[in-house]
């Protein structure tokens, strides 16, 4: 049997589990992809201006598919704040279609309905201007939870602050789905934000949120943190919908993996994927790939049961990671196994 790796682990591993390639929690959080050429200059002309309510666009904080964030500085204040700017042209100047813009402003909607919670991003005002529409959000100097975990290493091996924060994380999950919005179906590190020294932890980027609680959109978000029905489309005469509450558990899942860890525990959650396919055959698999307590692999199995109906809801998952008194077992008693 291989014993999981002692931790503190080095640099996450590309690859959890022998012969896959890709896998491992770089693999799956990717910089976002580089803007047009085009957009991109656009994106730096905007540098220096000043929006209303004083706010002076000073830096680029990133980029994305939706367009650009900005760091704005209230010239009044010294605040800074984050200004996401949604394009309302593509990069060849083509204005965005009825349906996109739609999509901005249902994406601005239930961010600003979901921004009450303490654990999401708060959402502040939304300006329009004819190039694009700026939603100005609070700015986290600390960054993305992708970055706490892999550069700054503040949770692998502190089980305390990892239930702390995922306790947090399902709050927040939980009152978005109490209010009829499915997170984002894309939750993952990059999407949630970092504050008090890592104690705190914002879930942002509604880009792929819905109102629906069951969906036919398949394969949406990323790879790594899909559940295995959202990965595959029904046959024909089965139901085409999947459920959107428990595919933001099985999310959930990955990221608490994340956060104790520091990897993931397989690319994708299909048969042809070799650790998954494992996990599947026998309930103590990731026990062999992991340093996990016996406890913390009986949430997880219950996290990943691939029956959706059966999956454990969040009010039991918090129940479950609140009682359980260590999620990961310290170097020295995995030395000591014979």
């Amino acid at each position: 049997m291989r014993r999981p790796a002692p931790f503190p682990y080095p640099s996450p591993p590309i690859s959890p589990h022998d012969g896959d390639t890709e896998g491992g929690i770089r693999a799956t959080f990717a910089t976002p992809p580089e803007q047009p050429p085009s957009l991109s200059a656009v994106a730096e002309k905007r540098l220096g201006i000043t929006l209303e309510g004083n706010l002076r666009l000073n830096q680029i904080l990133g980029t994305g598919a939706y367009g650009v964030v900005y760091l704005a500085v209230d010239a009044e204040t010294g605040d800074c704040y984050a200004a996401k700017c949604l394009e309302k042209f593509s990069a060849d100047g083509t204005p965005l279609g009825l349906r996109a813009i739609a999509h901005q402003r249902e994406e601005i909607r239930l961010h600003s309905l979901a921004s009450a919670h303490p654990n999401v991003a708060s959402l502040h005002k939304v300006l329009d201007y004819p190039d694009c529409t700026y939603v100005i959000l609070d700015y986290y100097p600390e960054g993305d939870l992708f970055r706490n975990i892999t550069e700054l290493r503040r949770y692998v091996g502190n089980d305390e602050l990892c239930k702390k924060v995922f306790v947090q994380l399902l709050d927040a999950v939980e009152y978005c789905h109490g209010l009829g919005i499915y997170h984002h179906r894309d939750l993952k590190p990059e999407n949630i934000l970092v504050s008090d020294d890592g104690d705190t932890l914002k879930l942002a980027d509604f880009g792929l949120a819905t109102c629906d609680s069951e969906s036919n959109e398949y394969g949406c978000g990323s790879m790594t943190y899909m559940s295995p029905e959202c990965l595959v489309t029904c046959p024909s005469g089965c139901d085409p919908y999947y459920k959107c509450g428990p595919h933001d558990v099985w999310s959930l899942g990955i990221v608490l993996i994340n956060l104790t860890c520091g990897r993931n525990p397989w690319k994708e959650a299909l048969p042809k994927d070799r650790a998954y396919r494992k996990f599947t055959q026998r309930r103590g698999f990731l026990k062999t790939i992991l340093p996990l307590t016996d406890e913390f692999n009986d949430i997880l199995s219950d996290i990943f049961n691939p029956d959706p109906e059966l999956r454990i809801t969040i009010p039991k998952l918090r129940a479950r990671i609140m009682e359980c008194p260590r999620f990961t077992v310290p170097a020295a008693e995995i030395a000591s196994l014979p």
